[in-house]
């Protein structure tokens, strides 16, 4: 941590082209070692399997690359002009980069590749079942960083990792923030630590197939997220529910796609393995395969079964496989209606997936619009599979594999993680508002003389409830003068202006003929000082003429006042 937080203090001074070449070769690095890396992770934690693991990580490295590289992070990153307002990118420092076990290569590479984009260093906690797998993705991207010009230190990682040493690095003096992706526990630790952590919840991600759905495309999309790398992402489908109209179908095609439909005594049997004595998951079936799974809890299944399927009434502790499984086990439900089926959703969600994701597989666009209404989850995926839609591969979301469940599920933020999470912003906000102080309003009120020695009028009050506007109005009156723009900005572009002296730099005079034509104007504020430098007028004034402090300094400055 300490080296990394030297080496940041250079890293961010560099420009954002300098970052971007870093990052860039980062990614390209990690495109060429993905196959390596995915097949390590295989290796070495047993779950998934490795040409998903390969595809993960070739995600991370050309999709997550390319939708950051024009995303400015570093310096000056927007002018408006019409709000006038600047935007400063400042690096948040040292992340803390927590790396789960089940999707270890593609977690560690992406984490790394946010940060630096971000300006930041990044010291990376693996999980102790995924240590060298990490370590090695995390050797990868530093050697193309220093390559690329980062300084030494700039990545760096545990190599003999503990769950004290990850709480030690969590509340290191030097770590700006932490993104935490790993259990409940681990994420809650996180929170704990006194430092602003993004975390993720967990996701029980269930998936709803209406009577209007293209049948044939929902079960392959529900089957293809839930397969993908034996279901180790958490935003992989753990339920389908059904609508009852269409049952016989979904069965048919499931069963035509090697989905294995398990009876009472086959699910009882798989309870017992797939689920521990205090409700949780058994950490053995996580990213295992079916055939693997099935001969853990003494089951037959054919040699082609891609899923195993669970018929369930209820969800809770009294039907324990209702739970997220990262697994290739399927939980399955009939539904009425949609409403119901709503309702299906929003318990399966409550029971462990709380602001992650859904997906739904409907054509009825107003029941599509009820279920995002309705559902408790940040993620809502229609018509593609939850776990390839959620992070961005299949939809246009953010492509991310740090996905926030808002306060659903205790989480900071709804968003995809992305490096402009890992940015502060700075502004520069120039007036566009002039204010001017209580006392001009309040001297006038109490027929005082004010500052440019004017007093009240004959009232001695201005309106009950009036606005600053309309105060100052007010005042010009008792003078008798009129203010041609009926306001406080005195005159349209047309009308040439003019402002009091007053000012300690000599006014532009003259006699000419063509001065003495012109009429000095009675009241000018800044807004009309910027007006006439955008049409290049002069602003003509008199010795009556009132002009506020803010437009006296501008015009003076930009030498804007003739006096005639």
């Amino acid at each position: 941590m300490e080296r990394a937080h030297k080496a940041q203090k250079v890293f961010e001074t560099l420009s954002q082209s300098r970052v971007d070449e870093v990052v860039s070769r980062m990614a390209s690095a990690a495109l060429r070692e993905s196959p390596r890396l995915g097949m390590l992770a295989v290796e070495e934690t047993g779950y998934g399997i490795p040409e998903d693991k390969n595809l993960k990580n070739s995600f991370v490295a050309k999709k997550v690359a390319e939708y950051i590289k024009p995303l400015r992070t570093m310096g000056i990153i927007s002018e408006d002009a019409v709000r006038r307002i600047t935007e400063i990118a400042v690096p948040m420092g040292v992340v803390a980069a927590i790396i789960p076990s089940t999707n270890p290569t593609s977690t560690a590479i992406f984490k790394c590749l946010i940060s630096l984009k971000a300006g930041n260093g990044v010291v990376l906690s693996p999980h102790p079942a995924a240590a060298r797998c990490i370590g090695e993705s995390a050797k990868v991207c530093y050697e193309a960083a220093l390559e690329g010009g980062a300084p030494e230190g700039i990545i760096g990682w545990m190599t003999i990792p503990t769950l004290d040493a990850t709480q030690e690095l969590m509340k290191h003096k030097k770590v700006a923030v932490i993104l935490a992706t790993g259990g409940a526990g681990l994420v809650k630790a996180a929170y704990s630590s006194g430092k602003p952590a993004y975390g993720v919840g967990p996701g029980n991600v269930p998936a709803y197939v209406d009577r209007s759905a293209d049948i044939r495309k929902a079960v392959r999309d529900i089957l293809t997220g839930k397969t993908f790398d034996h279901g180790t992402l958490c935003s992989s489908e753990q339920s389908i529910i059904v609508d009852e109209p269409v049952e016989a179908q979904v069965f048919e095609e499931l069963q035509k796609h090697h989905a294995y439909f398990l009876n009472d005594e086959e699910v009882r049997k798989l309870e017992s393995v797939a689920i521990l004595h205090n409700q949780s998951l058994n950490p053995q079936i996580v990213g295992k395969s079916p055939l693997w799974i099935a001969n853990k809890a003494g089951l037959v299944v054919p040699e082609n079964t891609r899923v195993l399927v669970v018929r369930l009434t209820g969800v809770g502790r009294e039907y324990p496989l209702s739970c997220e499984k990262l697994s290739p086990i399927l939980s399955y439900y009939v539904v009425r209606n949609w409403r119901e089926g709503c309702e299906r959703c929003k318990q399966i969600l409550a029971y462990g997936g709380m602001g992650h994701t859904l997906a739904i597989h409907c054509e009825d666009l107003e029941v599509i619009r009820q279920f995002g209404l309705e559902k408790p989850a940040f993620r809502i995926c229609v018509n593609t599979p939850a776990t390839h839609g959620s992070i961005g591969l299949s939809t246009s979301l953010a492509p991310s594999m740090t996905l926030g469940c808002g306060t659903y599920g205790n989480n900071i933020t709804t968003d995809n993680i992305t490096p402009l999470h890992l940015i502060q912003i700075k502004r520069l906000a120039w007036e566009t508002s002039e204010v001017l102080p209580s006392w001009i309003s309040s001297s006038v009120a109490a027929g005082q003389k004010d500052v440019y020695g004017a007093g009240a009028g004959s009232s001695g009050e201005p309106s009950a409830g009036a606005s600053m506007s309309a105060i100052v109005e007010e005042y010009l009156a008792s003078r008798g003068i009129k203010n041609p723009a009926g306001g406080m900005r005195a005159a349209s572009a047309e009308t040439v202006k003019s402002a009091a002296a007053g000012s300690s730099q000599p006014l532009k005079t003259g006699t000419g003929p063509e001065l003495r034509a012109r009429q000095a104007v009675e009241f000018v504020c800044e807004q009309d000082v910027r007006t006439a430098l955008q049409a290049r007028e002069s602003i003509y004034i008199n010795l009556k003429t009132i002009i506020t402090p803010a437009a006296r300094d501008l015009g003076t400055v930009h030498d804007v006042f003739v006096s005639v």
